[in-house]
């Protein structure tokens, strides 16, 4: 049986006013390098309730239709119950990010991220104003 490693490491990503989407593959990729870990995987949290995870194609056609249907089904300026009691404008933030989800976990196969061809990893910054997302990852494997 091989030893099994862990390893764990946050990266930092600046977000304009949401939904602002940045690809962060190349950040794991290099980060799984550095963990050695040949087969495993790689979980991956978005700390905040107003941020999330996903993969997409990363083009400017298909994180603008993202955009727009994430507004779409939790749209700003609607009457939140959050707004009652917080009165901060982002009760659709929230909803868009609980909806999307903050965590996402990929496969690693002979120490690579195990992605489709077109598909890379995003985080998304939901709320009404600029944020610095704090990402922390951990990688388990062989």
């Amino acid at each position: 049986m091989k030893p099994v490693s862990i390893f764990f490491e946050a990266i930092e990503v600046d977000l304009k006013t949401g939904p602002d989407i940045r690809d962060i593959t190349s950040q794991l990729k290099r980060l799984i390098q550095a963990s050695n870990v040949k087969d495993g995987v790689l979980c991956a949290t978005v700390v905040g309730s107003t941020g999330s995870l996903t993969t997409i194609e990363f083009e400017p056609g298909v994180v603008e239709d993202l955009k727009r249907a994430v507004n779409r089904l939790a749209p700003p300026g609607m009457e939140y119950e959050h707004e009652k009691a917080w009165n901060d404008g982002n009760g659709h933030s929230h909803v868009q990010a609980a909806l999307l989800g903050p965590s996402i976990a990929l496969p690693i196969r002979n120490g690579q991220l195990k992605l489709g061809t077109w598909q890379q990893v995003v985080t998304i910054n939901h709320d009404n104003r600029a944020r610095t997302r704090s990402i922390e990852i951990t990688i388990i494997g062989e």
